[in-house]
This record gives structure tokens, sequence and C-alpha cells, in this order.
């Protein structure tokens, strides 16, 4: 089996809604056969609800039967050397056939506009080309071991549930499944083959807005919550406005809208000739590195309230705006950690241009790492710009770069 076995057959799994419980198997078959020693782990649920980033409510986080595998490698004298995570998800958001051009779980292969070979599947890009180059990266460095004389473990994670708040990584952050401690993580997420230092974080809110109905024809008895939502909708984009131009951050300065918000779901009355009782909307606020999540939701909260207090109606009916799903902490690390500086050595050492690391508006689970304790830095093949897309495509001499390229930050940094 080679990379591209390895990343068509797991393509080939849909793991979509907590559906990775095959795909984890036959991912820890195929770690066993090439020779890594294999752990498997389930989080718990009460422990992750202790955790702010969960729901209260245990049964709110879907646990059961989602498990997450890894592999590791050890080398030399592996307790004289350091360990470092190459980390990965199995787990895919929803594809939706009919924007598709493809079968969504079908590996399609192509060709790109300078003749390179291109893939297009779900997973492709986030995150089961990352995954098949982590894996064989690591069995790169096995065929290294004694010229390179390293000392230490490589471990290799295809965990679960990152699109659900990471509960994977998660579970391992908050209880270490392997009897040996982590030095560093690799986070194989695309990044254009570049290094990503800070991640952004996200708050998630839900936002019911009362009102009352009425007859078409008289309308005027009725009280619409949809104006009263789009004046709360201007007020949060002026507040995004204004903290692009108040929250800064170097890492940042590229993005147009650096700690962006979304509102992804409005739904409002049920019935085409009736004003609308009520109106209910879900939204993602960004977080910037530095920033809790309680700083930013309480920003919103105070944009929203002087909505409120300038409306009669919603000041004697006033709106609720509650937390739903999970909430992404922002992370950052310290470019001068030694596996930033090793990754960038090795991004040299492999013809990678020199590129000073960057900020992603996204969130991965390296924030769980990074919270552990363990310096954690996001580097893989493809952009974000593919991910979650229709026909959501990889260059596959991208996914080769990144095997290579993190093949050599494993060996330059088990050399130190």
């Amino acid at each position: 089996m080679d990379m591209r076995d390895l990343t068509e057959r797991l393509i080939e799994f849909e793991t979509v809604g907590g559906d990775e419980a095959e795909a984890a198997a036959w991912t820890r078959e195929r770690l066993d056969e090439l020779g890594f020693e294999t752990y498997e782990w389930e989080a718990d649920a009460e422990e992750l609800a202790a955790h702010h980033s969960f729901p209260d409510d245990p049964a709110l986080i879907d646990t059961d039967g989602r498990p997450s595998v890894a592999g590791v490698l050890e080398f030399g004298d592996p307790d004289a050397g350091p360990t470092l995570v190459l980390n990965g998800h199995l787990d895919v958001v929803p594809a939706d056939e009919d924007t598709w051009s493809s079968p969504p779980f079908e590996p399609t292969w192509g060709e790109n506009d300078e003749g390179g070979e291109t893939l297009t599947a779900r997973g492709a890009v986030d995150m089961k080309a990352p995954v098949a180059a982590c894996v064989f990266a690591a069995l790169d460095v096995a065929e290294r071991v004694e010229e390179a004389d390293l000392n230490g473990r490589l471990v290799v994670e295809a965990v679960a549930g990152e699109e659900e708040g990471g509960i994977g990584a998660a579970a391992a952050a908050l209880s270490n499944p392997y009897p040996f401690e982590r030095d560093a993580a690799i986070v194989a997420e695309p990044t254009e083959l570049t290094a990503v230092t800070a991640v952004e974080g996200t708050v998630m809110k839900r936002l019911e807005i009362p009102g009352r109905a009425a007859h078409a024809a008289t309308r005027w008895r009725g009280e619409d919550p949809l104006p009263r939502f789009e004046r709360i909708r201007a007020a949060f984009s002026e507040l995004e406005a204004e903290r692009g131009e108040t929250v800064t951050h170097p890492l940042y300065e590229e993005y147009p809208v650096p700690w962006p918000i979304v509102i992804g779901i409005v739904e409002a009355g049920n019935w085409a000739s009736s004003v609308a009782s009520s109106l209910t909307a879900e939204m993602r606020f960004g977080v910037a590195p530095g920033e809790t999540v309680d700083e930013v939701e309480a920003q919103y909260e105070a944009a929203l309230q002087a909505v409120v207090d300038d409306d009669e109606w919603l000041s004697e009916h006033p709106p609720t705006f509650e937390r739903f799903s999970i909430q992404f902490d922002s992370a950052e690390i310290d470019a001068d950690e030694p596996i930033v500086r090793t990754l960038q050595a090795a991004m040299a050492e492999t013809g990678l241009p020199e590129t000073e690391p960057r900020g992603a508006t996204y969130g991965a689970d390296s924030r769980h790492y990074v919270a552990a304790g363990i310096p954690t830095v996001v580097f893989g093949p493809g952009t974000i710009e593919q991910a979650h897309f229709p026909d959501e495509t990889i260059d596959w001499a991208d996914v080769e770069q990144a095997r290579e390229t993190i093949g050599e930050t494993a060996v330059q940094f088990l050399q130190s």
C-alpha cells in the first residue's frame, strides 16, 4: 500500500455525522501492518462537558462509538529523545451531491492548469490526504533512522470529531492515551505548505427574536421580527468592522476581515401570508489570539442590548442570545519554539520558500494541545479555500511535498 492507496481508501469511508468507527478500525489495522504500535481511545462525554469549550450537558456531546487511533514508531533510545505527534482527523463535513461534478466519496483524479495531478473528493484537503502524508512521512523517517542517528518517538494520530470541536484531540490532550509524554505536535490542516502558529477562536450563538403573528392583510397588527433582525445584523457588522480596526495582530494583517462573523442559519415564520411570530438565527463570531471567548461574546451581547434598548417591542419582549454547539478557543505559540524553527529549517531543506509564520482565521485541534502545554504548529498541503467546498480538490504534488517536509522536520526534531 502506498500513500495514494491509503488516501483513496480513507476517502471512500463516509465519515460524516459521527460515523468514524469503521474508518478508524481500518486505519488501525493498516498502521499495525505498516509496523506501528497502535493505540485507540474514545472521548469521555462527562470529561468533555467539564471543559469550557463543550456543552455542559454530556448528553449533547456525541462520543459513543467514535474511536480515535494512533500509531507509534520508536527510534534508537526512545526515552532519550523527544516525542513528536503528527495529527490529522478522520471526520469530514457532509457533501451535497447535487453541487458536485463527481461523487464526493469516490476519489477522482484530474489535472490542474500546469498538468499536475489533482485529487477531488470530500476529505481530499480536509483532511484525509494530509493524514496519509503523515503516515508515510513517519515511515520515511524510519528508513533514515540509522543514517540520521535518531532517538525518540513519532506518533501519527487519526482522530474523531474535529469538525465538532475536536472530540478526539481534546480527549487526548486532557487524558494522555500514551505511556509517555509528548514534546511537540504538527497538525496537518491545509495551510498551503506554510507554518501557522496562531489559529482563531470562535463563539457559536443562537439568537431568538420574538414577534407577533398577524394575517398578511393586516400586517400592522403584528410585530415582524425580520426588520429587527436586520438592525441587529447591521449592529453586528459594525462591530465586526470596528474590531477589525481596533483588535490587531501582526499575523492577521493580510486578511480583509481578520475576525469574521457569519450568520449561517436564519429561520422565521411558518406561512407565506402571515407575519412571522419568531425568528431564529445561528451565528459564529471570530476570536483573535489573545482574546477569550467570554470577552468577545460580551462585546456582541452589548451590541445586541443597544438595539434592544432602542426598540420598544424588544425592550418588552427581549430576545434570547445563547451559546450552542462547541466554542473554539484561539491558540498561539511563539515563532521561536523549537518545533517552529525545525519546521522552517525543513521547509528550506525541501525546497519550500522562506516564509514567516502566519495566522489562520479558522480553528484547529492544535488549540487543545497548546492548552495542554504541547507546542503545536499547523502545517499541511492544500488550501482552506477548498475545505468544505463542492468539488474539494488538492494538488497531489503538494501532498508529496508535505510528506517530504514533515518527514524532514521529524528527522531534525529527533536529532535535537
